[in-house]
């Protein structure tokens, strides 16, 4: 699935964890293109990227880009808990304005077709002044205006349950949006300190498409209303399942490369057979069968980069045997996250580990492994548990039994799956089983996946990717209490309010140190209550069509889409 960016909206995108969701630059090959052989000491680092970097000079104007995403995308409001998805976002970055782009490093940077300023002009109590470029409109001619900043914030900080937003954090700590010297200046009045003030607003949308609950729940449903960046929608074509994006000719900054991008629905089984066929223009090239393929493909480069992207195994602990915590750490210590990740890995050109943080990747500042015991592999412990809950053994082979009724677990997956998820699927069904715990694999269609399944919480045990949390508070919503109407990006519906505390309070401190202690301490007990099992930092390595420029494994830094293009 492409990347959602532009870059993070109000809620870390998801996805598949059979498939690529796509980023955009890279490094990491050999001088032909190629990965060098054997296993490197370590993986890429920090701001290391894959894109064939090259000078607009040396991009010729003009050609299409052929880009493969997931699934048919129903709901386009990137806020809205249904548009939280990362081929919706993906696109909607490209023709929405984001105020902001994330460099190699991860640091945001200020996008000056959108913004003249954006300072932090007021502490006490924190006040953000964004001064925006009056050149820049949306589609239907109204300008940019601090109204559309005031209309998203009313409709993103949960004071309207009607309202049904993925995420709430950031905006529900701003007391006040008002008018600044003129229409095109922006007063933003924090109740809190808020470090992150910078992932706000990304993408901005426009005031008329979501000033109601029903505009913003249903105004977006198979179509994006209004657009404001230098790409716009020139079609959605449901029987052949594509979407194509064009230059906007009203667009007032650089001109985009490329004449167009069409974006195709396929099953990620499907993207390595298309793009040897010429109908995509990059692949994922991590699965060992599509890499043994891949590399040998005439006219393609490797590429490889480092992103925050992790996989991981979400527990449903609103439903059935895993709303007991007893039953979701003997879960947890039944599965042998070293033996999935071995499995993941042994064909990939850098050695993969288990991933020990729930907020941090392996190669970011901050990271530690919170993991304790519950990283740790113990079927014993595991047993013990259950026999403790009561759940009786009937010997190996048969599942555990209590007041009559069988320990079975549903594990959905996606009919789309690649055969990495596919394997993880029966790796813990067969894990689980040694233990006396029956997984029953159900698989479902890939556009229903995400919609019907993980949203609405019908599963008992699911994995997905969380990618692109640069900020660790756009995980806010993955881990925040759910409500009665509400749950956020936490489909496993699991938290305390001593997680809620932690999370909440590592929101509003502005010392990075001490925000980063507070995140740890959340983490420890993250996992403590099994709401997830992390398993591993997922590498980022693509087969791309040589030839492309500025496009790839970005690592850390946003896709530019108006500089990639194809060189002569």
């Amino acid at each position: 699935m492409p990347r959602m960016f532009g870059r993070p909206v109000t809620a870390v995108a998801v996805a598949l964890s059979a498939t690529m969701l796509i980023a955009g630059c890279s490094g990491g090959s050999g001088d032909d293109g190629k990965p060098d052989a054997g296993k490197s000491s370590a993986p890429p680092a920090v701001g290391a990227q894959g894109i064939n970097p090259q000078p607009a000079s040396k991009v010729k104007q003009g050609g299409t880009l052929k880009m493969a995403i997931q699934q048919w995308i129903s709901q386009w409001n990137s806020y809205q808990v249904d548009g939280n998805q990362g081929d919706a976002q993906s696109i909607v970055a490209q023709v929405e304005p984001s105020l902001f782009h994330y460099d190699a490093q991860g640091v945001s940077q200020l996008d000056r077709d959108f913004l003249l300023s954006a300072d932090v002009t007021s502490t006490s109590p924190q006040v953000v002044t964004y001064t925006l470029n009056p050149k820049a409109k949306w589609s239907d001619g109204k300008q940019l205006s601090w109204q559309d900043f005031a209309t998203q914030w009313k409709a993103l900080n949960g004071s309207d349950d009607r309202y049904r937003v993925a995420d709430t954090s950031g905006y529900e700590q701003i007391s006040a949006v008002t008018r600044g010297a003129d229409d095109q200046q922006v007063k933003i009045t924090f109740s809190t300190p808020y470090a992150d003030w910078k992932r706000l607003f990304r993408p901005l949308l426009p005031a008329a498409t979501i000033a109601t609950p029903d505009l913003f729940n249903k105004g977006w449903l198979g179509r994006i209303p209004v657009t404001g960046n230098s790409w716009k929608v020139s079609g959605y074509d449901k029987t052949a399942e594509t979407v194509t994006t064009v230059p906007d000719p009203a667009w007032w900054g650089t001109k985009p490369k490329l004449d167009a991008v069409i974006y195709r629905a396929l099953d990620a089984t499907a993207d390595t057979d298309a793009y040897l066929n010429k109908e995509i223009d990059y692949a994922a090239a991590i699965q060992p069968e599509d890499y043994k393929r891949l590399v040998k493909a005439p006219d393609t480069d490797i590429r490889s980069g480092a992103r925050w992207d992790e996989v991981h195994i979400t527990l449903n602990g609103a439903r059935g045997p895993l709303q007991d915590l007893a039953v979701r750490q003997a879960v947890d210590l039944a599965i042998d996250r070293q033996g999935i990740v071995a499995a993941f890995s042994k064909d990939l050109p850098f050695p993969v580990k288990p991933l020990g943080n729930h907020f941090f990747m392996p190669n970011q500042q901050g990271y530690q492994d919170n993991s304790g015991k519950w990283g740790s592999y113990d079927l014993a412990g595991a047993q013990k548990l259950l026999d403790a809950a009561g759940w009786k053994d009937n010997g190996p082979g048969k599942p555990r039994t209590k007041d009559g009724k069988q320990l079975t677990l549903q594990y959905v997956l996606s009919a789309g799956a690649t055969s990495s998820a596919t394997d993880q699927a029966q790796l813990v069904q067969a894990q689980l089983g040694q233990a006396g715990v029956a997984v029953k694999i159900q698989t479902v269609p890939a556009d229903d996946y995400f919609e019907k399944y993980v949203h609405t919480g019908a599963f008992d045990l699911v994995s997905f990717r969380n990618v692109d949390a640069i900020f660790q508070t756009l995980l806010y919503s993955t881990f925040q209490a759910p409500t009665a109407s509400q749950v956020y990006g936490n489909y496993g519906r699991i938290s305390t309010p001593q997680i809620q505390q932690l999370i909440s309070q590592a929101a509003r401190t502005t010392d990075p140190t001490a925000a980063v202690a507070l995140y740890n301490q959340a983490d420890a007990k993250i996992w403590e209550q099994v709401h997830s099992i992390e398993l591993y930092q997922r590498p980022q390595i693509l087969a791309v069509r040589k030839g492309l420029a500025n496009f790839g494994a970005s690592g850390l830094a946003d896709w530019d889409y108006d500089a990639m293009g194809w060189t002569a």
